[in-house]
This record gives C-alpha cells, sequence and structure tokens, in this order.
C-alpha cells in the first residue's frame, strides 16, 4: 500500500465513516509494525506513517535507547497483502468501538432509520451510523415495513457483541409511546407534567395516566392538545392506534373510575389486602366498561396494578342474567370449569361460599358429580376463596 492509497483509505473512513483521522493512522502504523515483526523483516525497526506525506518511515533502535532514520523495510506481495487486511481489520474494530459509544448512552431516545432487509421476521434498520435491529417481539403487530421506508423507533437497547455493537429498537414498547409524548407535549419534557403510568396493547390501544403539578394546567387538556393536534400526532405516528389519556389520581376509586371511562360505574368497592377492585355498572354500560374482548378492563388493571372485576348490577338483573354470572363466574375458577360450573349453578349453588357450606355427599349427589369430583370442586373452591379474601371463616 503506497502513500496515496494511504491517504485515499484515512480520507474515505475519516469522512464516510466517521473515524479520526489519527486512529486511522495509528492503526496502519500498528498493522504494518506487526506484519514486519510477524514475518522477520525486521523487528529491530520501528515504523512510522508521515501525518502529512503518507510516506513510511522507518527507525532503526541503538544499543543505547536512541532511534536514527533508516530506510522503510520492504515488504513482498504476501506481507503487504496481510499488512492490508490487518489495517482494515483494525479500522472497523476502531469503527465499531465509534459508533458503541455514539449510542450507548442514547437508550430511550427516539431515532429515525431506513429499513434495509429482513433476518426473518427481525427488521435490519440503517441508520445515521451503523445500523440497528427490530426484533420480531419489538414491532407492532398490525405494521408491515417495506424496504426503503424510513421509520421512527426508540433505541431500547445498546450491547456490545465480537461481531461489533448490537443496537435495538423498539416500536412495541410502552416506553416508546412516552417518548412520543416527552416530544409532542411540551409541558412533559419541562417537568410541568409527569407521566405516572402506560398501559399498551401495541397496535390497538394504550392508556397514559398523566398529572399535573401546576394546578393551571389540566394535565388531559394538554395532552390533547388544540385541536386535538397533539395526540392526534401520536396516533399518526402510531399507526392509528387509539390512546386514553387518564387523569392521575393517589386515590383507587378516583383513578379506577377516570381509566374506565367514559363507561358510568355505579359502584367501586377497593380491597386493599388482595388488591382487588370490584366494579358495578348497570346493564347498558357493562360493554362499555369491559371493552371490545376485555380490552378495557384489562388495560385498566395493567395500568393500575389493581386486579378489575366489572359486572352489572344484580338488583338490575333478571333471573336468567343472574345464572348465566354464576355459571361465568365459577367456570373462570381452576379445577371446576364450564361443566362442572353449569352443574352447580342448577342445583343452587350459585357462590364459593355456597360451596364451601355444602357437605360433601350434598355435592356428589348432583348428577354427573363423582364423589372425587365433588371433593376436587370443593377444594378448588377452598383455594380460589383464600385467593380473594386470604382465609375460610367458619
Amino acid at each position: 500500500m503506497n502513500a496515496a492509497e494511504l491517504k485515499a483509505v484515512v480520507e474515505y473512513m475519516e469522512s464516510e465513516r466517521g473515524v479520526e483521522r489519527e486512529t486511522i493512522i495509528c492503526a496502519i502504523e500498528q498493522a504494518l509494525q506487526s506484519v514486519a515483526e510477524k514475518d522477520g523483516i525486521d523487528d529491530d525497526v520501528r515504523i512510522e506513517i508521515d501525518r502529512r506525506t503518507f510516506e513510511r518511515k522507518a527507525y532503526r533502535k541503538l544499543t543505547d535507547g536512541s532511534e536514527i532514520e533508516t530506510t522503510p523495510p520492504r515488504m513482498g506481495r504476501i506481507a503487504a497483502q496481510t499488512a492490508k487486511q490487518v489495517i482494515m481489520q483494525k479500522i472497523r474494530n476502531a469503527e465499531k468501538e465509534i459508533i458503541f459509544e455514539e449510542y450507548k448512552d442514547r437508550i430511550g431516545e427516539i431515532i429515525t432509520g431506513t429499513v434495509t432487509r429482513f433476518d426473518r421476521s427481525d427488521v435490519v434498520i440503517e441508520l445515521e451510523h451503523g445500523e440497528a435491529i427490530m426484533p420480531s417481539k419489538e414491532r407492532v403487530p398490525t405494521e408491515e415495513y417495506e424496504i426503503g421506508e424510513r421509520v421512527r423507533a426508540m433505541i431500547l437497547a445498546v450491547r456490545e457483541r465480537e461481531r461489533g455493537p448490537e443496537i435495538v429498537l423498539s416500536r412495541n414498547h410502552p416506553d416508546f409511546v412516552r417518548c412520543l409524548f416527552e416530544l409532542e407535549v411540551s409541558e412533559i419534557s419541562d417537568g410541568t407534567m409527569e407521566i405516572k403510568g402506560i398501559a399498551r396493547e401495541a397496535g390497538y390501544r394504550s392508556k397514559v395516566a398523566v398529572i399535573s403539578h401546576d394546578e393551571r394546567v389540566d394535565p388531559v387538556g394538554a395532552c390533547v392538545g388544540m385541536r386535538g393536534m397533539r395526540v392526534k400526532n401520536i396516533v399518526r405516528e402510531l399507526s392509528g392506534e387509539k390512546i386514553d389519556i387518564v387523569r392521575w389520581s393517589e386515590d383507587i376509586h378516583t383513578l379506577i373510575t377516570n381509566a374506565l371511562a367514559p363507561a358510568r360505574l355505579k359502584h367501586v368497592d377497593a380491597d386493599e389486602e388482595t388488591r382487588t377492585v370490584r366494579v358495578t355498572v348497570e346493564p347498558d354500560q357493562l360493554s362499555l366498561a369491559i371493552g371490545k374482548r376485555g380490552q378495557n378492563a384489562r388495560l385498566t388493571s395493567k395500568l393500575t396494578g389493581w386486579r378489575v372485576d366489572i359486572q352489572k348490577d344484580e338488583e338490575s338483573m333478571d333471573f336468567e342474567e343472574r345464572v348465566a354470572v354464576a355459571v361465568t363466574k365459577l367456570a373462570a375458577i381452576e379445577g371446576i370449569g364450564a361443566e362442572f360450573a353449569e352443574k352447580l349453578v342448577f342445583s343452587g349453588f350459585l357462590t364459593l361460599e355456597g360451596i364451601l357450606a355444602a357437605e360433601m355427599s350434598d355435592l356428589s349427589s348432583i348428577e354427573g358429580i363423582t364423589p372425587e369430583q365433588a371433593k376436587s370442586i370443593w377444594y378448588a373452591a377452598e383455594v380460589e376463596y383464600i385467593k380473594e379474601h386470604g382465609e375460610i371463616t367458619e
């Protein structure tokens, strides 16, 4: 590699790959020195690259420790080829280190890149410097990506690997929604407001609980923005994912009421010991409170950290509705199931308390339930009752 070639390599790596000139030159010097010593060309000579002309210089060591300039050792074809390979490897290693240093402190930041290829169901994305991967589990299930498409994602992790730094991106993580709100809502980024919690089913719906530290600022209104533009921008970035903005409260009754809105709740009873909230609604509010496929109730539970049990007000139910509710509740208990639940309810055992108060002979006398099954049902009811109440009272 002559001076002109060295200069071309240095200038390319410096301008196109972001590697500092001195780092590149040092890598070249180390490579030439290493190959010279390894091949036995001359192990008593120090090789240096002139920073201005890129010419190779050599300095021979003397017995008194000083050096004098001498003619650089000649390398054969094989040695020169080896030197080129070592140089490129050292420069690639330097480049990897630069990429790692650039991104390692940017976890949680939103970044834009271009989709370049797919590795099975993982998406490989080219960044300004380096390459990143969005694993299949970090993709939004409702989104499809195309090669050449520009995408925004959150840096989830930056890890050192043997083959180079691994930059992991996510559009699925709840914190991606958090980052979008921080970018869009200035009151959050400046600390006037705070996001207290996020529950997300990526691609479908998210609930974001917010609080204002300034009584003059309405947290929900600030997130929605003028004519709804702030939240619309976030929804657009999330490909139409619905966003519920919830006013945070330390009082669990108020928080549950806010989280389940716009459904109107009749009663909210919270059990601190089991962290269970039982919500009662009018029949016409039940589907709204539970949500499609139970999504509203499920997200409310994730957001608050409390188990949420929503049911119709029994006072407003007719007999058939009460029977159906009783069957559903018992069927959900492990060890009872749908088949036994229906037999129990139609024999008058509508609740856990009723089952536990019964004699084994009463349960085994039900048609289709053997004595062994009656015992299993009773113990299943006991376990579920303990889960809900902590103990069984005599």
